[in-house]
């Protein structure tokens, strides 16, 4: 039976600048795993430089205002989780956009996601956020744990990066 919480509470803390190598070092443990079966190897390496180069991150830190939050469990760095503001929409409210979330595989299971999700959720409320919307690829089995969280598939996007494609779905919470 799996838990809904981990059996230490996590320490959740905004990541600077300095915490790019940390942040690194988790992608580089998650990455593979989470998207191994989902897209082939060429799109995953061509993403995954894309995304994650300290140059990458700094960018989306500094120029696109993303706040990365990192999870410790006994002072080791487990997970993280970014978002954002999105665009104001006419008549749609004011919303945030989780980026990225992601939990070592040996964490998994033990309540860190929910942990990370509520962070966000509570960053993105206290910010005004009426509703935090993400991307999820239409074949991962993190869909479930999204819908469980009380997200709704909005609709289903293809979106091109580099020569590639990310086939997702549009995930959206009312805050």
């Amino acid at each position: 039976m799996t838990s809904d919480a981990p059996t230490a509470p996590p320490r959740i803390e905004p990541a600077t600048l300095n915490d790019i190598p940390t942040i690194i070092q988790l992608a580089e443990a998650t990455w593979e795993p989470t998207y191994r079966f989902i897209i082939s190897e060429e799109q995953l390496e061509y993403m995954y430089r894309v995304i994650y180069s300290p140059a990458a991150l700094k960018r989306q830190m500094e120029e696109q205002h993303h706040v990365f939050l990192i999870a410790q469990i006994d002072g080791e760095p487990a997970g993280f989780a970014s978002f954002g503001p999105l665009p104001a929409e006419d008549g749609n409210g004011t919303g945030y956009k989780l980026h990225k979330i992601y939990v070592l595989p040996t964490r998994q299971g033990q309540g860190l996601g929910v942990h990370l999700i509520e962070a966000v959720e509570n960053a993105a409320r206290t910010a005004g956020g009426q509703f935090l919307d993400l991307n999820v690829n239409r074949y991962n089995p993190a869909i479930a744990f999204y819908e469980r969280r009380g997200f709704v598939r909005q609709s289903e996007v293809d979106v091109p990066i580099g020569p590639y494609f990310m086939n997702d779905y549009i995930m959206r919470k009312a805050l």
